[in-house]
């Protein structure tokens, strides 16, 4: 394969976690990356993943805001080249009683990255895909797709945003080119624990899935062209199959008691 046939994948929230190890996936299946996030751990994973592949581009950028998205995108367009996947893995969680306890700014905050940069970045992607009749999208949601997240609400609710605009764009696109996938990892081995302030809580504290796993569990369902993958434990699979049958009631109090501050005693 010469350098013209190289394809390019743009990965974002991709400094850690599970973005970082979708990047060395990526990496290691021969694609050039165009990798971002906003924090300083940005360049030396961007050190590691030219290790693993040759064309690796690390663009560090603040997604939250309008023109971060645009920098993004204009930057990953510059020599022309076609975005043949897009990973809309970058989001931030938080952690709280919504209505007594956390801040207003960093949900609102939440929203501008796991919402509103995921619609900006994917019709601006989606744009040049469908013009040529090609790409793959993997949109990073979560079995908090699923259920009301008490003591998570806003990051929750911004999941099951995510869980249905890529539904819904899978639909029509379905006679195109362009695939979608989503990807609905359960608690994985992240820094996303520790960010939200839930390192007490049952859910922060318990067992997690490996990174590296789901990440692979993605990729292959997205070069599959598959609709949805629920990675990682079985437990998450048989969580994410009972949630079709259980009432939101029931769901909310059940996510109660791994969320809630101090549950991890």
């Amino acid at each position: 394969m010469n350098d013209d046939d190289r394809r390019l994948a743009v990965i974002t929230g991709a400094s850690s976690g599970i973005g970082f190890e979708l990047a060395k996936v990526f990496a290691e299946e021969g694609f050039d990356l165009i990798v971002t996030a906003e924090d300083d751990e940005l360049q030396a994973a961007a050190s590691e993943l030219n290790q693993i592949g040759r064309g690796v581009d690390a663009v560090r950028v603040d997604l939250s805001r309008p023109e971060g998205v645009e920098e993004l995108y204009e930057k990953a367009r510059a020599d022309g080249r076609a975005i043949d996947a897009l990973c809309l893995n970058a989001g931030i969680g938080a952690g709280g009683d919504f209505a007594r306890e956390t801040e207003l700014a960093k949900e609102l905050r939440l929203v501008d990255l796991n919402v509103r940069s995921t619609v900006h970045l994917a019709k601006l992607t989606l744009a040049d895909m469908t013009s040529r009749d090609e790409g793959r999208v993997l949109f990073t949601s979560s079995i908090a797709s699923t259920m009301p997240g008490a003591y998570q609400a806003v990051y929750n609710a911004s999941k099951s945003f995510v869980q249905s605009f890529a539904e819904a764009i899978r639909n029509e696109l379905k006679d195109t080119g362009v695939t979608i996938t989503s990807l609905m990892p359960g608690p994985t081995d992240t820094e996303f624990f520790e960010r939200a302030e839930m390192k007490d809580t049952k859910v922060g504290s318990g067992e997690k899935d490996d990174p590296a796993e789901v990440a692979r569990q993605g990729f292959e369902a997205l070069m599959s062209g598959k609709e949805k993958v629920v990675a990682g434990s079985m437990k998450n699979k048989v969580q994410a199959a009972a949630a079709g049958v259980i009432p939101d009631k029931v769901k909310a109090e059940m996510h109660r008691r791994m969320a809630e501050p101090g549950s991890d005693e």
